[in-house]
């Protein structure tokens, strides 16, 4: 079953537990930060965080402080968080859009509900005496305006399914299309196609998967991995070879070939906490997805380390641009080259690891990066 984790719960246990506490590393202040910043659309915790710190994931250490702001995760566009020094220790003050007084009206056939601001950030439910001494839910219309998140989520959320990352023989040995039903030359939702071969199925629900990129180690050649490009959801109308499924959805034209593999029921993570990873991590980005040729902020990449290495969901890594070789026209060596240092070029943030590779997103570029440029343990 799908798992999707409750924010609330989950920074309160974070804020009682310290579990990602630094042990007292004094916080990195950004040197340029303002002294109040009003949040607006679009905005991450993770952007707010970085205009108070060089270290956005030192976060709690920063947010903690504060009594006010007791939980950060409520916080919305409009709020004005302040910073400033306090018995020689960072704090933030907070005010929301909750103060403003401002009020919603709305009726229920015969009856009128009268909500604050606050009862909107709070999620309070309201009812009506209705005609006939009856209580009755009220129904309103409000601006009500979306938390912020710690991560832009939307970045990512078609890559926490699908597509995926198997071996070899996975996609080699699954059931694959061999027909439309009917007389179809292109097969859409609610059509049905032949597949061989589905004889003895585990599940009722297939994805429809090609083949895509082949990952590979930059330093060995070794096969890390095959990339599932995802295509369609089916459903098994009856088993056998062939097979029948009928098509639920699908992402995009389905060809005869394309493989079948069983819905994975993965579990997932909608709340990110970005920290470094407790291992030692040296990889490379080795693919961009969505086929953009320049990697910046808020990119997805495939990197060369995966589970087994030690990476997690929300593991934070440094992205190192790689140093170029500089030809030494002034060297007493004929043709001597050096390579230059390689240099600090952005963060990303690991959200689905896979056995030996991960998909990650670029949550901070100072410069340009590009396929091949390192990642490590910050």
């Amino acid at each position: 079953m799908v798992f999707r984790a409750i924010i609330g719960l989950l920074v309160s246990f974070f804020f009682t537990t310290g579990i990602w506490a630094r042990g007292g590393d004094d916080l990195s202040i950004n040197p340029s930060h303002p002294s109040q910043y009003t949040v607006v659309q679009g905005d991450t915790l993770w952007d707010i965080s970085a205009k108070f710190l060089n270290n956005p994931t030192q976060w709690p250490e920063l947010w903690r402080y504060n009594q006010q702001i007791r939980n950060p995760h409520l916080i919305y566009p409009g709020d004005t968080v302040y910073f400033s020094i306090v018995d020689g220790r960072p704090r933030l003050s907070f005010s929301d859009n909750t103060q403003t007084g401002n009020y919603y009206e709305s009726r229920s056939s015969s009856d009128t509900c009268v909500i604050s601001e606050e009862d909107i950030h709070q999620g309070r439910t309201s009812f009506a005496m209705a005609q006939g001494g009856r209580l009755s839910p009220c129904i309103r219309e409000t601006n009500f305006k979306k938390a912020i998140d710690l991560i832009p989520t939307e970045n990512i959320a078609k890559y926490l399914t699908s597509p995926r990352v198997v071996g070899v023989n996975d996609l080699n040995r699954s059931p694959y299309v061999i027909d439309f039903a009917g007389e179809h030359l292109v097969a859409a939702t609610g059509d049905k196609l032949y597949v061989r071969s589905i004889v003895d199925p585990q599940t009722m629900a297939y994805m429809i998967y090609r083949s895509g990129e082949t990952f590979k180690s930059p330093e060995t050649g070794e096969i890390l991995g095959y990339e599932a490009k995802y295509i369609a959801d089916t459903t098994l109308v009856q088993a056998g070879d062939p097979a029948t499924v009928s098509i639920d959805k699908s992402n995009s034209e389905i060809l005869i070939g394309d493989r079948l593999m069983p819905k994975a029921e993965e579990q997932f993570i909608l709340n990110y906490f970005p920290r470094p990873p407790e291992v030692s991590i040296k990889g490379n980005i080795i693919y961009v997805l969505d086929g953009v040729n320049q990697i910046a902020k808020y990119n997805v990449v495939v990197i060369d380390k995966g589970a087994i290495d030690g990476l997690l969901p929300g593991h934070e890594l440094d992205i190192l641009k790689r140093g170029r070789i500089a030809r030494d026209q002034y060297s007493a060596i004929r043709n001597d080259e050096v390579k230059l240092p390689d240099e600090l070029a952005g963060k990303l943030m690991v959200f689905r690891p896979f056995d030996r590779v991960s998909y990650a997103l670029v949550m901070k570029s100072t410069q340009a990066i590009h396929v091949l440029d390192k990642v490590q343990t910050p």
